[in-house]
């Protein structure tokens, strides 16, 4: 395993359209695709972390549904920055709906942000997120811990 170099709560957030498409946002850190997601700041919850994440970077308002997983396993949730920076993040994965905005790339930290068929997603995604999109299509009802 590479020297990690920080230790970081996070938490990302799948959104479905009506049509079953899951929004992906193009990170502008890495340049991959993603699930929208970011960090937990210091005196905020995790659900207030996820709401404000998005609306920084959809613009979307949104409404907590449920929490899909919580994710820690370093075989998947450790990222290496293109700066050198190896942080292993424990991320709590949630499922929300929009509840209000207009869809827009907003923030310095996204290139593009769009709709992806589920079965269609680009190839260039970031490692763990397929396996948060899995999870979040189960319909299970309990959380995974991963």
């Amino acid at each position: 395993m590479k020297n990690i170099n920080d230790l970081k709560a996070g938490v990302a957030v799948v959104i479905f359209n009506n049509q079953k498409q899951v929004l992906l946002q193009k990170r502008s850190d890495v340049g991959l695709w993603g699930i929208p997601s970011g960090h937990v700041e210091i005196g905020e919850t995790v659900s207030q972390a996820a709401i404000r994440e998005v609306k920084e970077e959809t613009n979307l308002d949104i409404s907590i549904k449920k929490i899909i997983g919580v994710y820690s396993d370093p075989n998947s949730q450790v990222f290496e920055y293109p700066n050198g920076k190896v942080t292993h993040f424990i991320t709590t994965c949630f499922l929300a709906e929009v509840t209000g905005g207009e869809l827009k790339c907003n923030s310095k930290e996204s290139l593009d942000i769009r709709f992806f068929e589920h079965d269609n997603l680009p190839q260039d995604l970031l490692k763990m997120n397929p396996r948060w999109l899995k999870d979040a299509l189960s319909n299970r009802k309990s959380a995974f811990i991963r």
